[in-house]
């Protein structure tokens, strides 16, 4: 298979994943459109294929297919949260937390003033990974695991810091919360460290997987507790409590693909 159908057959699996809890925790409350549903799929996909062209990263086997996964998947939420907070206009009033980019649970309303501070958090987030790369080339051989779990961890920070800054001023600050994005992270560097060496997609893959477990746990765990941007909202379209179910075997056999990827390619 060519390198970039492969790429964009699995950056199409991730964002399959994606799509089916973001479907399951806001269609209730948003009703449902096959549009947006398959809005991240063929986004993904396009950054799949991107990545691939890009960093040369692609699924040859099975340790490539999960730290690809993981990249496409960080790369892909990053991309539509960024956009979402800092570049959209949108009517927030249906929103219990803004998902605009807010001051003390406020929404900016200046557009431009938005954008300018969007710029500035994906430069943030550019500029994490420039500094990871220079680590990277300046190191011989696999880093250590010290390392890897510290630098691992850097993602998780600005993913920390960001939903604090969003969050709090709503919910208040959860230590546990603002802690476990990094803690995570640092984790799962461990993890994927023994798929690949490279700091770069250590970084980003593990930040993919945390995201992916923490919005499992959020979603299909608790899946009756609206999540905090509806908290108190009333849920507008009830039948889809039922049909977001038809839904889920997808959801848990992505997962089970994931890791026994990972599993075949460390035994």
């Amino acid at each position: 298979m060519q390198p970039w159908l492969a790429a964009a057959l699995v950056a199409f699996v991730a964002g399959l994943h994606s799509s089916i809890w973001g479907m399951y925790k806001d269609a209730p409350h948003e009703g449902f459109t096959w549009g947006t549903f398959f809005r991240s799929m063929f986004f993904a996909t396009a950054l799949g294929v991107l990545i691939q062209q890009v960093m040369g990263l692609y699924p040859a086997d099975p340790a490539s297919f999960v730290v690809f996964f993981g990249v496409v998947y960080v790369v892909e939420r990053a991309v539509a949260e960024a956009y979402k907070t800092f570049f959209r206009q949108q009517d927030q009033a249906k929103y219990t937390i803004p998902m605009q980019f807010a001051v003390f649970g406020k929404p900016v309303t200046s557009r431009g003033l938005r954008v300018l501070l969007g710029i500035g958090y994906v430069g943030i987030m550019v500029l994490t990974l420039w500094l990871v790369s220079l680590l990277d080339r300046s190191i011989d051989g696999p880093p250590p695991l010290w390392l890897v779990f510290l630098v691992g961890s850097a993602a998780g920070w600005i993913s920390a810091f960001g939903g604090a800054w969003k969050d709090a001023p709503i919910e208040g600050f959860q230590i546990f919360k603002f802690f476990r994005s990094p803690l995570m992270a640092g984790g799962y560097a461990l993890l994927v460290a023994l798929l690949t060496s490279n700091l770069v997609h250590i970084v980003m893959a593990a930040e993919g997987f945390v995201i992916m477990t923490t919005e499992t746990y959020k979603t299909f765990f608790f899946p009756s507790k609206p999540r905090g941007k509806f908290a108190g909202k009333p849920v507008l379209f009830p039948e889809w409590l039922k049909f977001r179910q038809f839904f889920v075997p997808a959801y848990v056999l992505i997962w089970l693909l994931v890791i026994m990827s990972w599993v075949r390619a460390v035994v």
